[in-house]
């Protein structure tokens, strides 16, 4: 195990759930690496790619010709399926770019791509301008980031914990 990580464990009933990781230490400029294998379903699906080295995300790629009306919503092929290991996500997330020049963003941002699910990765993209968004295949459409998914354990009980917020709702905070 190189010096720049520790390892992370919980335990657990179910050894399934759970696959412990390398986390960077404090100060340490290397990111955590996941094997993540994936098929093109298609012939013209584009290989996911970090664009920069510090980049979080991967482009997902349009595999499809689409027109998207003003304040519409398609949901586009990206010709991929992943294979993400347990304890893992992958968020799809709206490209800033196209968010800022044309109002076009992922409708159920962020989507959640289980890691038991194995079919095509799509995106929803709407359109909140008034302009239809024509969409071109090889277009990068959404990025995909991988998070750690932590399973809750539940348990009822009669009350719980007090806290300074109590129950206030919406806007209880101020402003």
């Amino acid at each position: 195990m190189s010096d720049n990580f520790k390892s992370s464990s919980y335990k657990t009933d179910d050894p399934n759930w759970f696959e412990p990781i390398q986390t960077p230490l404090r100060g340490s400029s290397k990111p955590v690496e996941v094997r993540v294998s994936f098929v093109k379903l298609r012939p013209d699906a584009v290989e996911p790619v970090y664009q920069t080295s510090g980049a979080s995300g991967v482009d997902l790629h349009s595999c499809e010709h689409a027109s998207i009306p003003g304040g519409m919503w398609k949901t586009i092929s990206t010709g991929l399926s992943f294979s993400i290991p347990s304890s893992y996500e992958g968020q799809v997330r709206p490209r800033s770019g196209m968010s800022a020049k044309h109002g076009i963003t992922v409708l159920n941002a962020p989507g959640t791509i289980d890691s038991d699910y194995r079919g095509e990765v799509k995106v929803v993209l709407i359109n909140h301008s008034s302009f239809e968004y024509i969409v071109q295949p090889g277009d990068r459409i959404a990025q995909l980031v991988f998070c750690r998914s932590i399973r809750a354990h539940f348990e009822e009980t009669d009350s719980l914990d007090e806290t300074p917020r109590g129950a206030g709702g919406f806007g209880s905070t101020g402003a």
